[in-house]
């Protein structure tokens, strides 16, 4: 199986890759199916169940909204973000919906989108199962899928993995492990950038890689903008009322003279975390990189690259970018990305080992550093579980992001220090992952029934 790193980072919308983006391009796809067949003009009504984890916190997550606009037809990257909410209310008061965007049927919010809430599908915790009827009552089709974490969507036919259909494109250099990436690395003279790059264009050229990547890259600075930018005293939707911090930790910054703090730079680094996941969390327009829950640890890292380390120049985002797939793509391949799977482990400690190894990279470090540093943003996140306080991607998820992205600064750093010499490699440090995933309780994975979820409520 072959994955490029636009697999790994899409464009997309708040507040979750898994339960937000997937439910979404599910609901797309499953009325892209019906009109491809020929069915959309028979359909009277349709019916849209979660299980799982979607079912447990998808209203915290936004997903019933999502299943709605997917339905009428809306893709993540480009549905109208300011507009999304209104659109869904339209649907309720209406009781009709716009099927894929041309077809009108009743739509019933409440009796047609039913959220389980102790209910899970076996083969992932985040099941989907759409139905299509005619006015007789006959299904007319009828499809289940799994949003597997970071916005990928497989169905029933591959299901039991954690994975992508399988993409058959032969590239030059394909790896399924760090050692034999590292293989390559060693063999070719080459960073893990290059084999990565080498690998990009066997599905495009190598100019629209590298427009590729800037474009995701303006997107996130886009993105910690809009953040900055955002009302002082603005408080997230929710019902937690969880205060927007970005604005007024960027006046903050903005003011201070003298630098006579040497920890300042922490400070930006924070900032640039907090603006990407308080957009996330109100439901903004972010990258997806690796999961929107840990949206803002590779921008936040690649903004204190772009800011802080002189010569940074667009050369270095685009390997930036391509290292912290590399390592993005073993972790989706050998482990997962998934919240509701492995915990945040899999989010928060993704993102800082692939913005830790990516760092590295372009700080100047051989690729045994680079593949230290993952192993170190990884190794300190192991464990790390997904417990959303009121089904919300607010406490602790955006705070976890800002103390990430400073803790893959320190990898990588300490990776630098070294050689590249270590006891714990990076292979055995995901397998260590994926084993402490399926040891952990289910109430710590993105259920809210567990951790924090429950803990600050009873305070």
């Amino acid at each position: 199986m072959a994955l490029s790193a636009f697999d790994l980072y899409s464009v997309g919308i708040g507040p979750s890759s898994s339960h937000t983006v997937g439910p979404m391009r599910a609901a797309r796809r499953f009325v892209g199916l019906l009109d491809g067949e020929g069915l959309l003009p028979t359909v009277s009504r349709v019916r849209a169940e979660l299980f799982g984890s979607l079912g447990a916190t998808g209203h915290g997550h936004g997903s019933d909204k999502a299943v709605v606009l997917g339905l009428e037809d809306e893709d993540p990257a480009t549905v109208d973000t300011e507009r999304a909410d209104a659109r869904v209310a339209e649907v309720r008061d209406s009781n009709t919906l716009l099927l894929a965007g041309k077809h009108r049927i009743g739509f019933d919010s409440d009796a047609d989108l039913v959220l389980h809430r102790r209910t899970s599908l076996p083969e992932h915790p985040n099941g989907m199962v759409f139905h299509a009827f005619a006015d007789d009552g006959r299904v007319l089709g009828k499809r289940t899928y799994y949003s597997v974490g970071g916005g990928f969507v497989v169905d029933e036919a591959a299901t039991g993995a954690d994975r992508v259909v399988a993409d058959t494109t032969r590239v030059p250099f394909p790896f399924d492990s760090a050692a034999e990436l590292l293989a390559h690395c060693a063999r070719e003279g080459l960073a893990i950038s290059d084999i990565m790059l080498a690998n990009e264009q066997a599905w495009r050229p190598e100019a629209d890689v590298r427009a590729g990547l800037l474009h995701l890259w303006s997107v996130m600075q886009e993105c910690v903008e809009r953040g900055c930018r955002r009302e002082r005293e603005g408080v997230l939707p929710g019902g937690l009322r969880v205060p927007r911090r970005a604005p007024a930790l960027h006046q903050d910054l903005t003011a201070r003279t003298g630098g006579r703090d040497p920890l300042e730079v922490m400070d930006w680094v924070n900032l640039f975390a907090l603006a990407v996941n308080e957009e996330n969390a109100s439901g903004g327009r972010i990258v997806t990189a690796p999961t929107n829950g840990a949206a803002g640890i590779i921008p936040a890292v690649l903004h204190y690259y772009a800011r802080f380390v002189p010569g940074a120049d667009d050369d270095g985002v685009v390997r930036f970018l391509l290292t912290a797939a590399a390592i993005g793509i073993l972790f989706k391949q050998n482990a997962s990305l998934s919240g509701a799977e492995v915990g945040c482990q899999g989010e928060v400690g993704s993102a800082c080992s692939m913005a830790a190894g990516a760092l590295c990279e372009v700080l100047g470090g051989t690729p045994a550093q680079v593949e230290n540093a993952a192993e170190v943003g990884i190794e300190h996140n192991l464990g790390l579980t997904c417990d959303p306080v009121g089904g919300l991607v607010q406490i602790p998820c955006i705070e976890r992001n800002a103390v990430a992205g400073n803790k893959a600064i320190n990898a990588a750093r300490l990776a630098l220090a070294g050689d590249g010499t270590h006891k714990v490699s990076l292979d055995k440090a995901i397998k260590t992952m994926r084993d402490t995933g399926r040891d952990m309780k289910v109430k710590y994975k993105e259920t809210a029934r567990g951790g924090l979820a429950v803990n600050v409520i009873e305070c």
